[in-house]
């Protein structure tokens, strides 16, 4: 039986970045038009996402050689190891038992214009009270944060076979 030919690094390139856009596109509308109020965590992972498409688009446009595809695609994978992190942090802090989860602070847009950018730094990588709460799950089971790490765990998985398959003749 005839195997498909697997797409070139350019194309899974662009798939990746459209992917990385889709899911930026469903974080504003679940933001934007479900009213959902994204926490530290959740703009973390978002810019690590953001950072993974730009990486692939990047590479897709370059279409470089495959030591250089290497390099990029290993980049990229980086940004879902970081965004994962990020993502599981949340998962954790979702299910300490009530009595240890952190004390909510303020909001994002308060900190922004009133603290340090370190302190702004600081809490959207540690993340407080309002990363535990679950405002949303898809059919009832998966929150945002274990949806974004099934999402980095994919773009991990195409980012590291680009970056080790075979040289394309």
């Amino acid at each position: 039986m005839n195997n498909l030919p697997m797409p070139s690094n350019r194309i899974m390139n662009f798939g990746i970045f459209f992917v990385t856009v889709l899911t930026i596109a469903i974080a504003l509308y679940m933001e934007h038009v479900m009213l959902l109020s994204p926490c530290g965590l959740c703009i973390t992972q978002r810019v690590f996402f953001i950072l993974c498409g730009l990486v692939c688009l990047i590479s897709a446009l370059h279409d470089p050689e495959a030591s250089t595809q290497r390099l990029y695609s290993l980049i990229a994978a980086s940004m879902c190891v970081f965004g994962s992190y990020f993502s599981i942090r949340q998962i954790w802090l979702q299910n300490l038992p009530e009595e240890e989860v952190p004390a909510c602070g303020p909001g994002l847009t308060y900190i922004m214009e009133n603290f340090p950018f370190i302190e702004m730094l600081n809490f959207l990588l540690k993340g407080d009270g309002n990363c535990a709460e679950v405002v949303f799950r898809l059919f009832g089971i998966f929150s945002i944060p274990q949806m974004a790490l099934i999402a980095f765990t994919g773009l991990f998985s195409l980012c590291l076979f680009m970056a080790f398959r075979k040289a394309e003749a």
